[in-house]
């Protein structure tokens, strides 16, 4: 039986994702969280094969929630759920330790497939994703400036580009408006961009926003 821990800030998606794993015969929910630090406490206190994590959470990113859960137990494996396209976010995913990225509109055949190929000690990457990946090894020397971001800069840049202010980041982020800006002007110096609007060109230009 894969034993399966659930993070995701919205009940009714956790709601749906414990019904599919509760009508799949190999799994069992055996916990749930709404913010990486429960999931990160939860991860300690409860033995399982499995976590299904949101990238988007209210109180610090999936991605650093992430990190922390694989540092103190590198044998759980991760699998990331996002409504971000994989272009986004699936690559830093990937390289913070997850066994796998998977978006929320996927089939739920996808879904638990994926959950049984991470439980197994393997990675589940999806064919865009594979593609990706070996675009980035092919061209690490031409990699896009977006690649160069710490996660934080690439958070900021993508939710400017959204049109969300600083002071909107900054509560998207549970950040201070003074750390957001420092993280603005880091990114603007990495990408040797000027101003907003440059900044909301590039990411519309590379897909990063809709």
């Amino acid at each position: 039986m894969i034993k399966v821990l659930i993070t995701d800030d919205h009940a009714i998606v956790r709601q749906g994702l414990k019904q599919i794993l509760g009508e799949t015969a190999d799994m069992t929910v055996v916990g749930e969280a709404d913010t990486g630090l429960k999931a990160i406490r939860m991860a300690d206190s409860i033995a399982a094969d499995v976590m299904l994590l949101d990238i988007g959470l209210p109180d610090r990113s999936g991605i650093e929630a992430l990190k922390q859960i694989k540092k103190d137990h590198p044998k759980l494996a991760v699998l990331m759920l996002s409504m971000h396209a994989e272009d986004q976010y699936a690559l830093r995913a990937i390289k913070a330790g997850a066994s796998g990225y998977l978006n929320k509109n996927s089939a739920t055949e996808l879904l638990v497939t994926a959950i049984r190929k991470v439980a197994s000690g393997k990675k589940y990457i999806s064919p865009a994703l594979a593609e990706e990946l070996a675009n980035n090894i092919l061209h690490n020397d031409e990699q896009p400036l977006h690649q160069t971001l710490s996660d934080r800069e690439f958070q900021t840049l993508c939710l400017i580009a959204s049109g969300r202010s600083l002071t909107q980041a900054a509560e998207d982020l549970s950040l201070s408006v003074k750390t957001v800006s420092v993280y603005r002007a880091r990114l603007l110096e990495k990408m040797n961009l000027k101003n907003n609007a440059e900044l909301t060109h590039y990411a519309i230009k590379n897909q990063l926003v809709e």
